[in-house]
């Protein structure tokens, strides 16, 4: 069983950053991809970011390309999603989920049956 624990979310005004953090443990965490979903009240759940096992690829939704960074440290079991200059349409509940298909050598933000284990959230509110 993997298990994964986000953290980083809070309160930050209109412009500021936050950096999410993601940590796993369990059963090799390093060897799954990673996606960063997010879901607003009232609002499905909708992809923002993942990558690679090997970090070497990543993707990102059109409304948090060049503000948002995911990056992951392996030796920390750690994926990192960096928010900058963030907009109170970013306020939602962010989730990190782990893909362990070993097949899957790149990873999906839109198949979110991919994703067998999911964090339990953290709250992410921008608002002056």
């Amino acid at each position: 069983q993997l298990q994964l624990v986000e953290s980083g979310g809070g309160l930050v005004q209109p412009g500021g950053s936050l950096r999410l953090s993601c940590a796993a443990s369990g059963l090799t965490p390093n060897y799954y991809a990673i996606g960063w979903f997010r879901q607003a009240p009232g609002k499905e759940r909708e992809g923002v970011s993942c990558i690679s096992r090997n970090g070497r690829t990543t993707n990102y939704a059109d409304s948090v390309k060049d503000r948002f960074t995911i990056s992951r440290d392996n030796a920390k079991n750690t994926v990192y999603l960096q928010m900058n200059s963030l907009q109170p349409e970013d306020t939602a509940v962010y989730y990190c989920a782990a893909d362990p298909n070993p097949n899957h050598l790149s990873c999906s933000r839109s198949d979110r049956s991919r994703y067998k284990y999911w964090g339990q959230g953290s709250q992410v509110t921008v608002s002056s």
